[in-house]
């Protein structure tokens, strides 16, 4: 019999939660599938933790304050227990009637994770703009080869996520780390409904965190294991430079230039572009070093308040 967990953030959506959780339900139970239901609070305001405590079958975690969608992600697919992981938001915008289409493409095409592509969505113009534009960059800097990796309905095996722990806006990316990592990726579309309670969480913060987040799976997927060949190739470039401002010195010496007179130009140039190429550099190097730090098991970028399991049994 299948197996799963369906683990599903949710940040202020008291209007979809129950609702949700009854479409959820009713989908596995027609299946016939074993299955858990995984409700993540990201530190809700409203209405949504009162509401996710009368709902039977959950196991419902309460994050201690708003951790962002990534680390409550992240938080429930620890607290899974299924072969299958089926990943969802909150909003009733994706459509739990297409699981069992997206577990037998995982498992008739032999995949390791399937996810769903919105190929028809009934977002605003501005949001489809925005994520086309960060879809298309995707696909240029990462090869993933995910038409939709904002889709939040996805299925895991469970062994995708032994060795992985997310963070920032990393559950876009998850298709393309896990590919970086040797699994088997595939897509199909899935059904998009338009929000009919609440109100979107995405904004153009969560937009400039989401472009950062793609330049450091690129950076992972190129030089992870070998960053010498970047670092080295820019010092070797910066060597060249300062070699070219060498000469040009020499030169303007020779010709009885006073330096006095030049040297502001040549230097403000280089200090800036050494500054800068720095920074950007250090920045990078933290990121392997963040990825080392959490991938220890010692600490996680997130606190959980609370883990409590709603069954059916009665004390």
């Amino acid at each position: 019999m299948v197996r799963i967990s369906v683990v599903v953030p949710v940040y202020n959506e008291d209007g979809n939660v129950a609702e949700l959780h009854r479409e959820i339900k009713e989908v596995c139970e027609s299946n016939k599938y074993i299955y858990e239901i995984i409700f993540v609070n990201d530190g809700s305001s409203d209405k949504t933790e009162e509401i996710c405590r009368t709902l039977k079958p959950l196991k419902y975690i309460a994050m201690r304050r708003n951790f962002g969608q990534t680390a409550a992600m992240d938080a429930g697919i620890k607290a899974s227990q299924y072969e299958y992981i089926v990943t969802m938001d909150g909003d009733r915008q994706n459509d739990p009637a297409d699981i069992p289409m997206m577990i037998q493409y995982l498992e008739v095409n032999d995949l390791d994770v399937v996810s769903g592509w919105r190929k028809h969505r009934k977002d605003t113009l501005m949001k489809n703009f925005t994520s086309r534009g960060a879809n298309l960059l995707r696909h240029i800097l990462v090869h993933d080869g995910i038409h939709d990796s904002g889709c939040s309905l996805k299925v895991y095996k469970r062994e995708c996520f032994e060795h992985i722990n997310l963070y920032g806006e990393q559950h876009r990316f998850i298709p393309a780390i896990l590919k970086i990592k040797g699994f088997r990726v595939g897509e199909v579309i899935v059904n998009h409904r338009p929000r009919t309670a609440g109100k979107t969480k995405y904004n153009w913060k969560r937009t400039i965190k989401g472009f950062v987040d793609m330049i450091s799976v690129w950076f992972w997927n190129k030089y992870s294991t070998r960053p010498l060949h970047l670092l080295g190739g820019v010092g070797l470039a910066f060597l060249l430079l300062g070699g070219g401002c060498g000469i040009w010195s020499v030169v303007l010496f020779c010709m009885g230039r006073k330096m006095s007179d030049n040297i502001f130009p040549p230097l403000l140039t280089v200090f800036f572009a050494i500054i800068g190429i720095l920074l950007f550099i250090f920045g990078l190097m933290s990121e392997i070093l963040v990825k080392t730090y959490y991938g220890t098991g010692i600490d996680s970028s997130y606190s959980i308040k609370e883990s409590v399991d709603f069954s059916n049994n009665e004390d």
